[in-house]
């Protein structure tokens, strides 16, 4: 019996993802856990895999189609079996459709030059002659014609990557406006304005138009989607920048206290004495929520015309993936220990990079503090930007020796580890920003482990 395999709700706020790769294409065989494609929501990417062995006999939605939740993704069967109950709206032609926004359902309106689904695909049943329309519709080419685009120059978004109208018109949104003469030549002897044209409002004029360029030697770069999360980010930190009052104070904290405790933790084990791994970034991260309950201002929201006061202290930390930062939370880190702590953030951590974490801890809302550690790499100093609404973020920078007086005008190198805290001037003043960020650094400098006493 065939089986449905749906959009899945990843977190109570996720309405909808998007397809970012589907690693299986109609009359693949797969095994039951073999990845069938990958996705994304609005805060983290995933991975969906074959709950069932068998064939996929067909696939309802692209490459970068927006999916609702639990709705109906792909059918997985025997070749030749009956699944048109299975195959839901998205095989249904819409005879009221409009344009092509209604490539969501995958078949485009009819028309005298589509007369079928050629855009649909199922495994094990005929279907129509592939011609230039698979390529490009009606539409969009009508459209292209008018406007004098260059084919050639639009990614297709479409079925099997056809070009549609939605393509088109997006190119155009990019392309400067054309007065009528220069649309005239440009469909003539297929010249394009290369950049902002010089007529009224950026107008691209006959006088700027110019030949293709070489697609060899004309063009040293290429452009690229970007994803999904990289869209996200980017929307936040834009935000976070423009819509508080941020600035940031640098401290050092002598070192030398979390390096020796390091070196206890590294020999306990080896001696088995403890299990998990406590790094010098977990020890930064038990100061601060220290600091933090010393410091309730600091652990807020600002929400404008209110402050939000947390009683206990939900740490974010800043993990960097391969399909971008993501800043996991860790609920109620006031009541663990060293060692439940580290083991969380390493939980979440890896989470994070395998795909599998809950995006309801990757909200801004979820954390009321963010600690942003890039001390691995060898950055002594650093400007971390707010999740807002958080009040604060701190960030973390690598070990340099600095000059101390160690006493009787005795000076001597010593390591620092460098803090960089930056605060939304709304909520919080300098000097208590200040005197929070020197708390960090003495609860550093007297840090106590007891699994090591």
């Amino acid at each position: 019996m065939a089986e449905v395999v749906i959009m899945p709700k990843q977190g109570q706020s996720v309405e909808s993802c998007i397809i970012t790769e589907l690693k299986k294409k109609p009359g693949d065989s797969v095994q039951k856990g073999d990845v069938l494609f990958t996705y994304e929501t609005d805060k983290a990417s995933f991975e969906e895999v074959s709950p069932v062995d068998g064939v996929l006999l067909t696939c309802l939605y692209s490459e970068g189609d927006e999916v609702p939740v639990l709705e109906n993704m792909m059918v997985i069967g025997t070749p030749g079996e009956d699944i048109t109950s299975l195959l839901g709206d998205a095989y249904k032609r819409d005879p009221q459709a409009k344009d092509e926004q209604a490539v969501s359902e995958k078949i485009e309106p009819d028309s005298k030059e589509n007369k079928g689904p050629d855009a649909i695909q199922v495994a094990g049943l005929p279907t129509s002659p592939v011609a230039d329309e698979l390529f490009i519709s009606p539409r969009a080419r009508k459209l292209a014609e008018k406007e004098a685009v260059d084919f050639a120059l639009i990614a297709g978004t479409g079925p099997q990557g056809r070009i549609i109208e939605r393509d088109v018109e997006s190119y155009l949104q990019e392309r400067p406006r054309m007065t009528p003469l220069a649309k005239k030549l440009a469909v003539q002897e297929g010249m394009q304005p290369q950049s902002m044209g010089t007529g009224l409002a950026g107008t691209a004029r006959s006088s700027d138009l110019a030949a293709p360029l070489n697609d060899v030697y004309g063009k040293d770069y290429e452009e690229r989607n970007i994803s999904n999360i990289r869209k996200l980010i980017a929307r936040s930190m834009h935000a976070s920048l423009q819509n508080s009052a941020q600035l940031t104070h640098h401290l050092g904290a002598d070192a030398r206290r979390i390096l020796e405790l390091r070196k206890k933790v590294k020999a306990a084990q080896e001696a088995g004495t403890i299990s998990v791994n406590i790094t010098l970034n977990d020890m930064v991260c038990f100061a601060v929520v220290k600091a933090l309950k010393k410091f309730p201002n600091v652990n807020t929201h600002f929400l404008g015309e209110k402050t939000r006061f947390f009683h206990k202290v939900h740490l974010g930390l800043a993990v960097d993936t391969d399909r971008g930062l993501m800043v996991p939370v860790v609920r109620n880190a006031d009541d663990l220990s060293i060692t439940g702590l580290a083991a969380q953030l390493k939980e979440i951590a890896a989470a994070c990079r395998n795909g599998s974490v809950n995006p309801d801890i990757l909200s801004p809302e979820a954390g009321s503090f963010t600690v942003s550690n890039l001390g691995n790499y060898g950055v002594e100093m650093f400007t971390p930007v707010i999740n807002l609404p958080q009040s604060a973020i701190l960030g973390v920078n690598t070990i340099v020796p600095r000059p101390k007086d160690l006493g009787d005008g005795v000076y001597a190198f010593v390591p620092y580890i460098g803090l960089s805290l930056t605060y939304d001037h709304r909520s919080l003043d300098g000097g208590e920003a200040t005197r929070f960020l020197k708390q960090i650094a003495i609860e550093i400098e007297t840090l106590e482990i007891d699994v090591l006493i």
